[in-house]
């Protein structure tokens, strides 16, 4: 017998049954969404997780139940180990993360798929052919950028050697700022300032209702676009004075603040900090809204810097550092809370302990006047209302809901119901003195807010709590004693009283919605940039009409000022002009 035949004799043939099952699971955790037509956030969780747990234990079968000898389950795995650290030294910044937990298994799953096709080759050939597969597999990666992720956990993924449209519209503005000449007198300024339209996040009472205009449900030739312009990224909204257009985007190395005329989408003025705040999900650029009030224009960047800038130049009045004053760094998704005016106060989010989870700074100088406290995770917005005859400060935490008093930061109401992750969406006052509280995996929340004493504390107790309407960062609105709004990735209606669903259907991913009151309809955006017109009705899912608005990943909200429409996502910016219904067919409402 010759010495190959000898050495062939001490191989056997690889023990294949448990990676069958496990490649087999991890395909099949990685399309359960698919398979099972279940868009919840445990089954979203399942499909980008538990491909990776399988990839982890096919290693663990090749060193311990594969059969091999030892030495090719020790250069397996340090080859595995290998494969894993060269992909991520070379691939793109931005696969850290998420995109190397979503698209890693790819690198194990090559392992597996090779090892079962040479399973019966008596020789260290089948693993170095694994070894090769799973650096093929990880190597993928590198070729990628990563560009976020999706509500339903898929990777958006570009070519890393391609320009991202953000890089491509900062070299545009470098060789053209296209920032024009003011055209607008004093008085015009001054007039639009001092009533604006919507003047902060979801519009008054950071309801994501609008009013004054009675739309057409025909579409039959589509919204009329306006106008249309590139935008940096960022997952802010609009707040709308007149002829002024107020988001916040991210150009390059800098966060801007930025002003385009509503009529035609040109840039009336930029100004800009030297911050950039990224994360592998949501990606790069500001995620809060900027708030007008009294003249003055506040914005919070996703670093923690609050500006009080003059809306009409651009003009930084005072800046402060809520990081420091909170001591605290900013959170996974960055700050991303709205600021809200109070009289001579701006209210901001903070999350620190010690009492600082929430601020009041003076609107003159931004010096601090009180803080009060609150959860440590939130991406809400401070929200006033009015409970029991009292102006009252909503704040939605991780911790549950404080209700403040917004003259002295006295804590009126620290309502506890926990959730581990965050929370992202507005409570809803309903009822007078009811709120609704929504949260992504516990469901949404009624509670009464009881006085038992003039001008004392308040107190709470629950009406009634719902799965039917888990809200991740989807607000939801209310018309006609019912709520709508988003259940993962489906859109839903439950009952107010009751908290029972009516109806649920819609699959517009993680989109928003905007309620159009006066015409008794629902304005979708899905989570593609395509509007989505509904009847706001409990009897069932009722589609009017549909048109593709915007291309790519969309989770801003839009706004509607009279007969405009204003959206905006991470790459583009646009204005359409709605069909206003003409009363003398019956279709006002």
């Amino acid at each position: 017998m010759n010495e190959k035949s000898i050495e062939d004799a001490s191989f056997k043939p690889l023990r294949i049954w448990p990676v069958v099952l496990l490649l087999l699971g991890m395909g099949v955790t990685k399309l359960l969404p698919i398979l099972t037509q279940n868009d919840s956030e445990e089954f979203m969780l399942i499909s980008v997780f538990m491909p990776m747990l399988f990839g982890a234990l096919i290693v663990i079968w090749w060193v311990a139940f594969s059969r091999a000898r030892w030495f090719e389950r020790l250069i397996g795995f340090l080859g595995f180990g290998l494969a894993i650290a060269i992909a991520w030294l070379a691939s793109d910044k931005t696969m850290h993360g998420p995109a190397f937990v979503v698209l890693g298994p790819v690198g194990a799953a090559g392992f597996g798929i090779a090892a079962l096709l040479f399973s019966r080759t008596l020789s260290a050939k089948r693993t170095f052919v694994a070894v090769a597969a799973a650096i093929l597999g990880f190597g993928i990666l590198t070729l990628f950028r990563s560009d976020g992720m999706w509500g339903d956990g898929s990777m958006g993924l570009s070519w890393r050697w391609e320009k991202s449209p953000e890089e491509i519209l900062v070299a545009n503005l470098e060789s053209d700022p296209k920032v024009k000449p003011q055209k607008y007198s004093d008085d015009q300024l001054e007039q639009w300032l001092r009533t604006p339209e919507w003047s902060h996040f979801r519009g008054p009472g950071n309801a994501g209702r609008q009013t004054g205009v009675s739309f057409s449900s025909d579409w039959s030739t589509g919204p009329k676009l306006l106008w249309k312009v590139p935008v940096g990224p960022s997952w802010s909204s609009f707040a709308v004075a007149g002829n002024l257009l107020f988001t916040q985007e991210q150009l390059g190395d800098n966060e801007t603040v930025s002003c385009f005329a509503a009529d035609t989408g040109e840039t009336i003025w930029k100004q800009q900090i030297t911050e950039r705040f990224f994360d592998p999900l949501g990606g790069p650029g500001p995620r809060a809204t900027p708030t007008l009030s009294n003249g003055m224009l506040f914005a919070q960047s996703a670093t923690g810097l609050v500006q009080r800038l003059d809306p009409k130049t651009g003009k930084l009045i005072w800046s402060k550092d809520i990081k420091k004053i909170a001591d605290r760094e900013p959170p996974y998704w960055g700050f991303s809370s709205s600021p809200l005016v109070v009289g001579e106060q701006v209210i901001v989010y903070a999350g620190g302990e010690d009492g600082k989870g929430i601020l009041s700074l003076d609107v003159e100088n931004g010096e601090l006047r009180w803080s009060a406290k609150a959860g440590t995770h939130s991406y809400s917005t401070p929200q006033l209302t009015t409970l029991h005859d009292r102006d009252c400060v909503l704040m939605l935490t991780d911790f549950g809901l404080n209700i403040i008093d917004p003259e002295s930061g006295e804590q009126l109401l620290d309502y506890q119901w926990q959730h581990g992750e965050y929370r992202a969406t507005q409570p809803q006052v309903v009822d007078g003195n009811s709120i609704l509280m929504p949260t992504q995996t516990l469901g949404t929340r009624r509670i009464r807010v009881l006085q038992t004493e003039p001008r004392g504390p308040f107190v709470a107790e629950e009406e009634w709590t719902s799965l039917q309407l888990k809200s991740d960062f989807n607000d939801f609105v209310i018309f006609a004693n019912n709520a709508y709004g988003f259940d993962g990735r489906i859109f839903v209606s439950i009952d107010l009283a009751t908290g029972k669903r009516n109806w649920k259907g819609g699959r517009y991913g993680k989109g928003q919605v905007l309620l159009l009151s006066d015409s008794a309809m629902l304005l979708v955006v899905s989570e593609s940039g395509e509007l989505v017109l509904l009847n706001a009705t409990p009897e069932s899912h009722q589609e009017v009409a549909k048109f593709q608005a915007l291309n790519e990943r969309t989770w801003n909200h839009p706004v509607v000022v009279g007969d405009r429409l204003f959206v905006r996502n991470s790459e583009e910016a646009a204005c359409y002009i709605l069909p206003v219904a003409d009363p003398s067919d019956g279709q006002a409402k």
